[in-house]
């Protein structure tokens, strides 16, 4: 983004000296000329001419008509050779307008030219012709040249540098724009695939079963009442097992630790047990599937001390061990033997628990003792 500033810096400085030189040496020509005899009101003309057109297309004269311009300072400047020698000095000037405004054969061709009449013009006012003549013009006038040709050479440099970069800048900018493109054409194919999962879980489990429940009780049957509640069951463990594979409303505009007091506040009020929520200060954003996965162990746990633990008191607390994020659930109840367990209450509890915290690379341990309370830990990476 800085090329073309740098460019159009160098451009003014570029211009500003050729201006400063071109005005130096016309002032200090205009006045040899005067002390070598030429009278002064011919001389000032001469230098006015020439400044006033160099003025008028330093400012207007672009393209082909810069050339043209050029051409004309040329002749104005040869008429003044005929005025005075001194002027000779002028060339070098011409020769820096030449590289940057001629082609480059143009502009040798020019240089030629311009070269041959700054060494003959002191022939036209029968002044000694010395090796001086032919060495000054050629050497002075070859570098004014060679420099004006270099520094259009880097001018074109940097204008084809500044090309390329927009040229990148632009195809990042096309390259950012597709990969959104494709980021929301991925997010709309998956959301597309999971609703398509989700009405076709519900079709087969949920909906196929509800008919069942319908029609079994329908038949008025006593004896169909503990097939209907085994389907009910198997029902609500399908619900939950859909459900589980959904970001949980809690988390949409609250942090977790809000999440956890509300249902803290909703098991002391409908049980009656005392609750306390401790947050780790340090605590540092989490991701929202880690506070996912917390909420719903959470969930999970205090839903155990409310149907089996019996418990006076239960304390959640977060809080940040190291480079990991750690859950505690904690109740005085009766506690239990966690290898104990009935073979189902392993699968839709604990196994549940810890096959959310493997997903993320956590682990979950329980400390439980029969009489003594029990103590659940899920911890995982920040």
């Amino acid at each position: 983004m800085s090329a073309a500033p740098d460019r159009q810096g160098m451009l003014r400085a570029a211009r500003f000296a050729l201006h400063v030189i071109t005005v130096a040496l016309a002032v200090v020509t205009t006045i040899r000329a005067t002390s070598a005899g030429v009278p002064l009101l011919p001389a000032l003309l001469a230098a006015g001419a020439f400044l006033a057109w160099y003025a008028l297309g330093a400012v207007y004269a672009q393209g082909r008509a810069a050339r043209w311009w050029l051409y004309a300072l040329t002749l104005i400047w040869g008429g003044m050779l005929v005025l005075s020698a001194e002027y000779v000095w002028l060339s070098f000037p011409l020769l820096l307008l030449a590289g940057h405004l001629l082609r480059a054969g143009w502009s040798a061709v020019y240089a030629a030219v311009v070269l041959a009449a700054a060494i003959l013009a002191p022939l036209l006012h029968d002044a000694p012709f010395t090796f001086a003549h032919i060495a000054g013009p050629l050497l002075g006038g070859g570098f004014a040249l060679a420099v004006s040709l270099g520094y259009d050479a880097l001018l074109r440099d940097a204008a084809e540098r500044e090309r390329l970069i927009d040229s990148l800048v632009r195809a990042h900018e096309e390259t950012a724009a597709l990969q959104d493109e494709l980021a929301r054409t991925q997010h709309e194919a998956g959301a597309e695939r999971e609703r398509t999962r989700l009405a076709r879980d519900l079709h087969d489990t949920i909906a196929q079963e509800l008919s069942s429940v319908s029609l079994l009780a329908r038949s008025g049957d006593a004896e169909r009442l503990p097939q209907i509640d085994a389907l009910a069951q198997h029902s609500l463990v399908e619900l939950r097992r859909i459900v589980a594979a959904l970001a949980p409303a809690d988390l949409d505009d609250t942090a977790l630790a809000g999440a956890l007091g509300r249902m803290l506040d909703a098991l002391a009020a409908e049980t009656g047990i005392r609750t306390s929520l401790s947050v780790d200060e340090r605590m540092p954003p989490l991701r929202t599937p880690v506070e996912v996965m917390f909420l719903r162990i959470a969930q999970s746990a205090l839903a155990n001390v409310r149907q089996h633990a019996g418990a006076g008191a239960v304390q959640v607390s977060l809080a940040t061990v190291g480079e990991r994020v750690r859950l505690t659930v904690a109740d005085d109840g009766r506690g239990f033997d966690p290898q104990g367990l009935p073979e189902q209450s392993r699968s839709y509890g604990l196994v549940a628990m810890r096959s959310r915290l493997r997903e993320l690379g956590g682990e979950l341990e329980i400390d439980s003792i029969p009489g003594t309370g029990t103590t659940l830990r899920a911890e995982v990476t920040a």
